[in-house]
Formats: structure tokens, sequence, C-alpha cells
């Protein structure tokens, strides 16, 4: 039997140094039963919420729950079908050049200019927000060494790799010095090396800058060691919204045990259902059962008994805190990693008469 204990392993949230956000901090970004439908489909389904000035505010959910379609509307690219949007002060309907001078947006797709080098691409974003020919220089130059691409400058942008390239369109979407930056699944893609970067350099650039940012993701541990507060997003409604801590601590039982049995009983869920201290068992596939417990220890003891007693072989036992995982399942009834083998897309097929 292997035995794995996750609690002390691993990178904290505390080590990204997440700032504090003031109470009374002014709004960035203010939603308000914002509604986005294709014909007959609605994809984002009066949504309402906001975000403080500084705060670093995260859209969590599975391929196909709306937060890109969110992002798309609060950034004017596409149209809102109901409620409104308000974006550093300005209605996103109404003022859209105003909104998109103050903002910054990260795309999912990599969209720099392949045959371009890494300056040139910054250069020309630069140009088309008139940043003046001086402070264009030292803007880039700033931002260069910030990313950590001063040495690639004069590298045609097809040369880099993935991580480089994420760091480049990064960097691109600041040029301008927006005060709200939009950032739609940033590190999609990459490996957990280039992902633990790319969280870092941002942690960095926002309070260097005294950014607010706004994030689409559907990596539970992005979502927790970079946001200030969370989002829960499932089939186009919000869910769930509050600190990582607060949503983790309002899951019931403090802790997760994760156990493969070898042909376990049929009765084998109801048996675990019973153990002291659990609040609830998940049944998944080939003989593992989750299980969330007020009592880590004593319920893992009272289940290797039971395993013994019965005769059912124990193969793995993992033990852990609650997690960002065990909150989706709280709230919407099913595993986030689950939701990512069937996801769906949002985008519908165009039919003669179909409009936003």
């Amino acid at each position: 039997m292997e035995v794995i204990n996750t609690n002390s392993g691993g990178l904290s949230a505390s080590e990204f140094s997440k700032s504090d956000v003031a109470a009374d901090a002014p709004n960035a970004i203010e939603v308000d039963h914002i509604v986005k439908r294709y014909g007959d489909f609605t994809a984002v389904d009066q949504v309402s919420f906001t975000v403080k000035e500084g705060e670093i505010f995260g859209l969590l959910g599975p391929n196909g729950a709306g937060k890109s379609t969110l992002i798309r509307m609060m950034t004017t690219l596409i149209p809102i079908s109901g409620g409104a949007a308000r974006v550093a002060g300005h209605d996103v309907a109404r003022n859209p050049n105003e909104v998109r001078r103050a903002i910054g947006v990260i795309p999912q797709a990599l969209t720099s200019d392949l045959d371009l080098t890494v300056e040139e691409n910054l250069n020309i974003y630069a140009k088309l927000y008139d940043v003046p020919a001086r402070e264009r220089k030292e803007s880039i130059a700033e931002l260069l060494e910030t990313v950590d691409l001063t040495k690639w400058r004069g590298a045609q942008t097809k040369t880099l790799s993935g991580g480089m390239r994420r760091r480049l369109e990064i960097a691109r979407g600041l040029v301008h010095s927006p005060k709200i930056f939009f950032l739609d699944e940033p590190t999609t893609g990459l490996d957990p090396v280039s992902r633990v970067a790319v969280w870092e350099m941002l942690t960095n650039i926002k309070s260097k800058r005294k950014l607010t940012v706004l994030i689409t993701t559907h990596y539970m541990d992005e979502a927790d060691r970079l946001c200030n507060r969370i989002a829960i997003v499932d089939h186009g409604k919000l869910v769930a919204l509050d600190t990582p801590e607060a949503l983790k601590a309002s899951v019931p039982g403090s802790n997760v045990i994760e156990a493969q049995f070898e042909h376990p009983p049929a009765d084998w869920e109801e048996r675990l259902r019973k153990l002291p201290g659990v609040t609830s068992v998940q049944n998944e596939s080939a003989g593992m059962f989750r299980v969330l417990t007020a009592n880590g220890s004593g319920t893992t003891t009272n289940l290797v008994e039971m395993a013994m007693v019965a005769g059912v072989p124990l193969k793995t036992l993992m033990v852990q805190n609650t997690t960002l995982d065990d909150v989706f399942v709280h709230y919407t009834g099913r595993q986030l990693r689950d939701e990512l083998v069937k996801a769906y897309s949002f985008v519908m097929p165009q039919r003669p008469g179909l409009q936003p």
C-alpha cells in the first residue's frame, strides 16, 4: 500500500506574497447582472461581482463555463446582451474607448507576430496606444527586464519557447501602462516550471505597477496561489465567491482522504460514510473513494482497520487538506478535473438569423 501525505509539500500561496486589499478600496470593476445570449442559448446568466483596486481576482471554472465570454464582454470585444459592466469607472457599452485605454488584455491564444523581433512586437503595440517615443523606449526596456527577455530583444518571436512567448505577451499588454490587466488562461499549455515562473512574474509586476488583475483559469493551484478572491463560474452562472481560504472553510470537513481499494463490496461507499468524522464520500472510478472528514488522522485509522477486518486490500492512501477541487464539488456536485475532460465550447455555430 502506498501512503501519501500532501499537507506539507509544494509551494504555498504565501510564497507568492498576495498583498492585502483595503476593505474601503474603490471598485476597479463592477459587473451588474451581466448576460450574454447567442440566440436561445445563454452563455453568461445574470452574473454580478465587483473587483477592488489592487486586487487579483480569479474566475475559476472548466473550459466552456463562460469565463472567456465574461472577459470579452468586460473588454469591449463582444456586446453585452443584458445587465451592465463598468471598468475603471467607465460604462463598457457606452464608453468603450475609455475602457480600452485603461486596460491591458492577454488573450488565451498567443497573438504576437512570429516574424517580428521581441522588441518590434512591443514597439508596434506601444505605437498603437500613442505612447510617446521617449516613454516608449523606457517602458520597453523596463518591461523586457521585468519579464527576463532583455537578451532576446532582437530575436524573432518564432524562435522563443512557449513560456518566453507568454512572457512577451504579458509585457506587450503592459506597454501602455494600463490600470487594469485582464488575463485569459495565462498559463494554459505551459510546463510546470514555466507556469510557476509566470505566477511569480505576475505577482511582482502587480506589486510594482499597482495593477488590478482579473484572471481566468481552470487550474485550482493557480487560483489558490495568485488570487485574493475567487468567483467559481459553472454553466454561465456564478455559484460561489470569496477568498480561497473562506471558500475552503465553507466545505464541511477539513481533511480529504483519497483511498483506492481492490474489489470493494457494493456497500463500501455506505460503510465509509458511517465512519466517525466523515462528512461526505465521492465514489470515483477503479475503486477510488474521496472522503471528506473533520478528523483526518482518526478517520484514516478507522478506514484502514475497517479494510483489514473486511479483507478488502487497500492499494493507495492519500491525506490532504481541503482544496478548491473540494469546493467545486461542494457547490456544483462534480469535480472540475472531470469537467475538463468533457468540456464543451460556448462558441455557437453560425446560422442564418443568429445574432449576439
